[in-house]
């Protein structure tokens, strides 16, 4: 698995495919996750370059003394995407990925050819929205001590994502929850997931990521000449992007297809991989996005 420094600290990333064979794909990831997320989708992907970082504190990537804000994976974001000097992209997100695939985007618009998002935060929420479970587990985390003691002092919030927490519909494999808990083993290792916790934009809380956010939406409500692709679930509790936030990103993001992948939990990647992937590369290959069609390939870690 490659690595590239960037602002003093290495960032792990997957890299697979053809270079040159269209815009390179980029796949981000968010809380709880890391570049493993999407080991079954990226083999599905049929052509062209294929790359998936850890974000900054997370999977393999360094762990620099960071308050771990939006701003600061933005930053990071940035800077891997420049020393690999990466234009005419594809950016696929998932979760606070998917917020940084937004953000990304209306940042560098002449950099960016297409924009797909599942599970995603796009947009603020009320705390009167959520579920009383949802409601609940936030008031726990962003409470101090609480939060700390919920994320930090044990393992329980990163392992429920994959297991008995609804963040998937089935437990994943023993040897891919070891995957999934192996980069963050350590109470400060776990400083990242808590970060991204508590920055979830409720009643315009935090301000600086909700004045970003307005700044994309009006990117996403203006890009027609940029495709766009959603991917919508069902069947759980946990699912962060139902019906009501879909029927908003129909109202308000341009050059929007909306495509239902099935039932999954938050964690879509693990419990409808070979779906996403059809989708993705279907609404890619209509937009031209994909320019060479090859067999899929496989993905190392």
């Amino acid at each position: 698995m490659p690595e590239t420094t960037v602002l003093g600290s290495p960032m792990h990333y997957t890299d697979v495919g053809a270079a040159g064979a269209g815009p390179p794909f980029v796949f981000l990831h968010g809380n709880c996750a890391s570049s493993y997320l999407w080991r079954r989708v990226l083999p599905g992907i049929g052509g062209g370059r294929l790359l998936a970082p850890d974000l900054i504190g997370m999977g393999r990537s360094a762990r620099p003394d960071l308050a771990y804000s939006f701003a600061d994976h933005a930053r990071y974001l940035d800077a891997w995407a420049d020393a690999l000097e990466l234009d005419d992209v594809v950016l696929v997100g998932h979760d606070w990925g998917g917020t940084l695939a937004c953000d990304w985007a209306a940042r560098h618009p002449g950099r960016v050819r297409g924009l797909a998002l599942m599970e995603s935060i796009v947009k603020p929420m009320a705390w009167d929205e959520l579920q009383p479970w949802a409601r609940a587990r936030c008031e726990a985390i962003n409470t101090p001590g609480t939060g700390e003691e919920l994320v930090l002092s044990q393992d329980l919030y990163l392992r429920q994502a994959y297991t008995g927490g609804g963040g998937v519909l089935s437990t994943v494999a023993d040897a891919d929850l070891a995957a999934h808990l192996a980069p963050h083993p350590t109470p400060d290792s776990r400083r990242p997931l808590l970060a991204w916790a508590r920055q979830i934009p409720l009643d315009g809380r935090p301000a600086e990521l909700v004045a970003r956010m307005r700044e994309f939406h009006a990117w996403l409500a203006a890009s027609s000449n940029v495709p766009k692709l959603l991917l919508t679930f069902h069947g759980s509790p946990t699912l962060l992007l139902g019906d009501a936030m879909a029927a908003w990103c129909a109202e308000n993001v341009a050059a929007l297809e909306t495509v239902s992948c099935g039932t999954a939990g938050h964690f879509a990647p693990e419990d409808r991989p070979h779906e996403i992937a059809a989708a993705v590369s279907a609404w890619a290959g209509r937009h031209g996005l994909l320019d060479h069609r090859k067999e899929p390939s496989t993905c190392e870690q």
